[in-house]
């Protein structure tokens, strides 16, 4: 694993860096330390990450500077900031995890465990996700996202529009996010729960779900009985 962080009390990121090391360990590529908001974007853009540990206040640079940036990436971010208040803001951008500072071993712990975690938590309310487009960053909604579907190390998001946009995060990552309101009926496809209304089995033991708007997505024979207890 490749980490980055970025925060600007060099005290603060020491401690950081120790506990991410001890925490980590042999999952620990690399650790690297920014203190300002332009040497993070520089080596975001320059450079491949799987976390990123961004402070919100960098010298008085607002760190939601860039943040639509790095929630469009590949990897997963999170916060750790003394600015409670925003942290409804943040986990609807899609950040993994908001750590409040000051904080312990434990809390910091408890966010590298979602790194990996695979049960359903109604935390990340994420509101958006960030998607890049030429140069510039759009933000689509959640509301307007029927399903997910895995495309290699990137997944297309579905609109209801009709229309396909494609994200840099993997479908593993999305459904880490998004695993409160879409759930993973198949190994390449994430369905928004509200947009499926039944299960269609054909001959064969082919599983379909049924969308609102008539499409069928396939469903996994593992996660079909999961499914069938839902519609029963």
């Amino acid at each position: 694993m490749r980490a980055l962080i970025v925060e600007d009390e060099a005290r603060v990121a020491r401690r950081i860096e120790r506990m991410t090391r001890e925490l980590l360990t042999n999952r620990l590529k690399s650790l690297t330390h920014v203190g300002t908001l332009n040497e993070a974007k520089k080596l975001i853009s320059d450079h491949s990450w799987d976390l990123v540990l961004l402070d919100l206040n960098l010298n008085g640079d607002n760190g939601f500077d860039l943040l639509t940036t790095v929630v469009s990436e590949s990897f997963h971010t999170i916060i750790i900031s003394a600015y409670k208040d925003q942290a409804i803001t943040a986990f609807e951008y899609g950040v993994l995890d908001f750590v409040h500072k000051p904080f312990n071993r434990d809390r910091l712990s408890q966010a590298f465990s979602r790194l990996t975690a695979k049960e359903k938590t109604e935390t990340n309310a994420v509101k958006y996700l960030a998607v890049k487009k030429r140069h510039r960053i759009q933000l689509i909604s959640i509301e307007d996202i029927r399903y997910i579907k895995g495309a290699g190390t990137y997944s297309e998001l579905l609109l209801m529009d009709g229309t396909k946009e494609l994200h840099d995060k993997s479908l593993e990552k999305l459904e880490q996010l998004l695993s409160y309101s879409f759930e993973r009926i198949h190994k390449s496809y994430l369905v928004k729960m509200s947009e499926m209304k039944g299960i269609s089995v054909s001959s064969g033991s082919k599983y379909r779900a049924v969308l609102k708007n008539e499409e069928l997505i396939p469903i996994g024979r593992t996660r079909y009985k999961d499914l069938k207890e839902r519609w029963v």
